[in-house]
């Protein structure tokens, strides 16, 4: 009896999202990978933000250093410019096989498929990082503790501090000196000078004196001024 014929079954590569996803279960790297640690900062989030890459050859020497400012952003956002960034560098200057670091969970999360990427600024962001890291011949990225990721986050906070832009401790430091500052009591404006008062009186003109008609309650000394009105005689 002949057994049944073998269908050869043919292996379907997993799309890009589930290749991230698995990579524990990825082909093993080929030689001459490059590492590119990335990091995004933002001090206010949102609010003044930069990024930065270090990027690193197979040997381990690095390759690039890079940090730019990009304006008023959120840390996500700036996050993935910093991906962008590597990835951008690494298809500009012939570079097959990129490992990227990263500590923060969303953005490494979201490239290997495991999170869903809700926010619309993101989306754009997430789409064209997916773009570019497909055609490179390798692409990984993995998530790092902060202390793994030193040099990319010194680096993104020199650019923040090289614009000028003061840290959270200095802000909370500056708002509480306002706060414990002696209250300056307010200026006093200078009193407008008062008017002198006016009195109406009538006085008959006599020999060169002007002889008040009525007692006049005024001190020693006194200077007036004449309105001077003469009534005619009918």
């Amino acid at each position: 009896m002949h057994g049944a014929p073998v269908t050869a079954i043919r292996k379907v590569p997993p799309p890009g999202s589930a290749r991230l996803f698995a990579d524990s279960h990825a082909p093993a790297p080929p030689a001459g990978v490059y590492v590119a640690n990335i990091d995004g900062a933002s001090r206010g989030n949102p609010g003044p933000a930069s990024y930065a890459v270090v990027l690193r050859d197979p040997e381990g020497k690095i390759a690039l250093e890079l940090a730019k400012n990009i304006g008023r952003e959120t840390n996500n956002v700036a996050e993935y410019f910093a991906l962008l960034a590597a990835l951008d560098y690494a298809a500009s200057h012939n570079i097959a096989a990129l490992r990227v670091r990263s500590d923060s969970e969303l953005l490494v999360r979201q490239m290997q498929g495991r999170y869903k990427v809700k926010s619309a600024d993101l989306k754009p962001l997430h789409e064209r990082a997916t773009k570019i890291s497909r055609q490179l011949q390798y692409f990984a990225i993995e998530h790092v503790r902060r202390e793994l990721n030193r040099d990319a986050d010194a680096l993104a906070n020199v650019a923040l501090d090289s614009a000028g832009v003061p840290k959270f401790e200095d802000r909370k430091r500056l708002a509480n000196e306002i706060a414990s500052a002696p209250t300056r009591p307010k200026q006093q404006m200078p009193e407008p000078p008062r008017a002198n008062p006016a009195h109406t009186l009538r006085a008959r003109f006599i020999q060169g004196v002007f002889v008040p008609a009525d007692p006049v309650d005024l001190a020693e000394g006194s200077e007036v001024t004449l309105d001077i009105r003469i009534s005619l005689k009918p």
